[in-house]
């Protein structure tokens, strides 16, 4: 028998006949089983059949100070100008461009989750670029069989299991339970697993998972109608975030990153994930992330080429 994962340690030090846990302490362990579950290393050998689709290239935050506003160029018409812009604006901007385009859909359980992302990847200290088409479908209620795609790596992945579940989610009801009103948004995620309190204010040590998770559902492909530009808007109240000018998306296309970062000794004191935005719409545009693999370190771009509800899996929009 192998060992057990870390996740159940850390579930096993929890004894049911201690007092309840104080808010720093809880935080403290929903970031100790979030480091866990990000920790390849660290967990129990995957089935040799087929392994869950992992929860990648989350954006994530760290507890920071107050946004920085930085100076960001944007071109117009004539010639080029500069204005300051501060993370809230971009990303309440991304939410109203979110608001102005969102077609809203209700998919049935019978169906599953389209949904085509484009990977690119470099060596950090030069090579050849890679490009991966990863093309997933996603049951709607974890009911039927999905079928995924993990930079190039294909595989089944069989019905959720009572009590199973992901994050971000793939099932349409857990989705449609999340509040669209960003103040609330983020009290639900962060007292996710329970009742949440939305007399309780948000402290210093709600912010780390807290932020984790809304970052996570924004890589949801398809999201329930205003509840991607709730996140977004609940993204903009998290201390640490920073704006970073002229960052390319995985076309090339330049526009201005978003990028979280944590104090000293987290595991984002130096930045993490970039969210990429159009410098003029506020349109959100991709991910610029790294990653190392067999000792390798990679610069990685990633985008949402096409999301659609379909009826079967192979079945393209």
């Amino acid at each position: 028998m192998s060992e057990p994962s870390t996740e159940l340690q850390l579930l096993r030090e929890w004894d049911a006949d201690t007092p309840p846990l104080t808010d720093a302490a809880r935080a403290r362990a929903r970031f100790r089983l979030h480091q866990a579950m990000l920790t390849p290393d660290t967990l129990a050998p995957a089935s040799p059949a087929v392994r869950r689709r992992p929860v990648l290239r989350m954006a994530v935050a760290g507890v920071a100070a107050a946004a920085i506003t930085t100076t960001v160029l944007v071109a117009n018409e004539s010639s080029p100008r500069t204005r300051p812009v501060s993370a809230t604006t971009v990303l309440h901007g991304a939410a109203a461009e979110e608001r102005r385009l969102e077609k809203p859909i209700a998919p049935r359980d019978d169906q599953f989750i389209y949904t085509k992302e484009i990977i690119k990847e470099t060596p950090t200290k030069g090579g050849r670029t890679r490009t991966y088409v990863d093309e997933s479908w996603d049951s709607v209620d974890g009911s039927k069989r999905s079928y995924v795609s993990e930079l190039g790596h294909k595989q089944w992945v069989p019905v959720y299991r009572p009590g199973q579940s992901t994050w971000p989610p793939t099932r349409w009801s857990e989705l449609k339970q999340l509040p669209t009103d960003p103040g609330k948004l983020l009290i639900a995620l962060r007292d996710m697993g329970g009742k949440p309190d939305y007399s309780r204010p948000m402290k210093a040590a709600d912010w780390p998972m807290t932020q984790v998770f809304v970052s996570g559902l924004l890589r949801a492909p398809v999201l329930p109608k205003r509840l991607r530009s709730a996140a977004y808007e609940a993204l903009a109240a998290v201390p640490g975030i920073k704006v970073l000018p002229h960052q390319k998306d995985a076309d090339g296309r330049v526009g201005i990153g978003i990028q979280y970062v944590g104090p000293a000794g987290t595991p984002w004191a130096k930045g993490g994930p970039i969210l990429v935005f159009d410098p003029k719409t506020y349109r959100y545009l991709g991910m610029h992330d790294r990653r190392t693999a067999g000792g390798t370190r990679y610069e990685q771009w990633t985008y949402i080429a096409a999301s659609a509800v379909v009826d079967r899996v192979m079945q393209r929009p």
